[in-house]
């Protein structure tokens, strides 16, 4: 699959930008805060549905405007799609599919599939635990879109929980809060666990390629003991800890059970990478990270779209030649550079100069 044709409208610094987009590579030239990297944030957000860099919609919109537009034309194996979003900081977004509204924006999951990779991957190696649930729970919407449903669905449980533990509500009032989340949590874990089952093995031997003197390897740490594949075990595990962990829940107002507490331990020989690994080897954990994401998609039969964002001049020439092996085979590579000489010169492609909310394509030769 790739994009044809990206249109931003009151989109962060853009008022109106139309880019005509080629299959391979495109290059976004900018220096930093001219905007290279609100057009990737674009893609990605038709991808998740949220920004990676803000954690609500509000810095999306233009200011002074009420909604911010994103569009693409977007070519699939079978199809052509023409995706319509209109971003609201004070109502709910509204989407469109081949001009015809639809119920929910959720209907757009799954038809652009995007694996990132920038230096603020760093943070998966060395950031909070939150990072690397992000991580594994958009892989799994890349892989299975309907799972998004079911983490919106447990996210909203967990808040209407935590609500109604923070004024103490009663056990009964509890218990149709308890089953909700209990029942959502237990297929993300199982969902979770059977995609770190299938994405390991690619990972460890991405990362034997990259460094091969350390094994590296991914543990799942959860909140509940021994979860497993299966849903319904998952689901008794945390009603039951739930149980046990009543008044700890009611004394501090949060639900201390489930998917939301759990984390992925990465780890390299015996040592936890996190307060481990040197600089060299954190950027090699990400790096494989990415990697192996992008390459179980393939696996699973889809062609995801690969950006790089400013992540060139952060490598050395080892990770530089595994990067630029994958943006060399990916249908469509998005790729920002803040000055040309960042960019392999392996890596050819159409250019575009972003200056001051506008991105203009560099003609050969010029």
């Amino acid at each position: 699959m790739f994009i044809s044709k990206l249109s931003l409208t009151t989109f962060r610094s853009y008022n109106n930008l139309e880019l005509e987009l080629n299959p391979g590579l495109t290059i976004f030239i900018g220096r930093n805060g001219e905007g290279k990297t609100n057009i990737v944030e674009a893609i990605l957000y038709l991808s998740f549905l949220s920004s990676h860099r803000v954690s609500n919609d509000q810095p999306l919109v233009q200011l002074g405007s009420a909604s911010g537009y994103i569009r693409a034309q977007t070519k699939l194996p079978d199809r052509e799609v023409l995706i319509e979003l209109e971003i609201n900081s004070e109502r709910a977004n509204r989407a469109r599919i081949n001009q015809n509204p639809v119920r929910s924006q959720k209907e757009i999951f799954g038809i652009i599939q995007a694996v990132y990779f920038s230096p603020e991957d760093l943070d998966l190696v060395r950031g909070d635990p939150g990072e690397r649930r992000k991580f594994i729970d958009q892989l799994l919407i890349l892989r299975s879109p309907r799972i998004a449903g079911v983490i919106s669905d447990y996210e909203r449980s967990v808040r209407q929980r935590n609500s109604l533990l923070k004024s103490r509500a009663s056990t009964e009032s509890l218990s149709a809060w308890d089953e909700q989340v209990a029942n959502f949590g237990g297929e993300i874990i199982a969902t979770r666990l059977q995609a770190l089952k299938d994405f390991e093995p690619i990972f460890q031997s991405v990362y034997r390629e990259i460094a091969p003197q350390k094994t590296a390897f991914i543990n799942y740490k959860s909140s509940i003991e021994e979860p497993t594949l299966n849903t319904e075990e998952n689901k008794n595990k945390i009603l039951e800890r739930m149980h046990l962990t009543r008044t700890s829940e009611i004394e501090r107002g949060l639900t201390l059970t489930g998917p939301h507490r759990d984390d992925l331990l990465l780890n390299l020989g015996e040592h936890l990478v996190k307060g481990y690994a040197s600089h060299g080897e954190s950027w090699s954990i990400a790096l494989s990270l990415k990697l192996a994401t992008y390459q179980l998609l393939v696996n699973d039969g889809l062609k995801p779209i690969l950006i790089l964002d400013d992540v060139f001049s952060e490598l050395d020439e080892e990770r530089r030649v595994q990067l630029i092996k994958l943006a060399k085979s990916a249908e469509q590579t998005f790729i920002t550079v803040a000055v040309e000489n960042d960019l392999p010169k392996e890596l050819l492609g159409d250019k575009f100069l972003v200056k001051s909310g506008q991105a203009t394509k560099i003609e050969v030769g010029e």
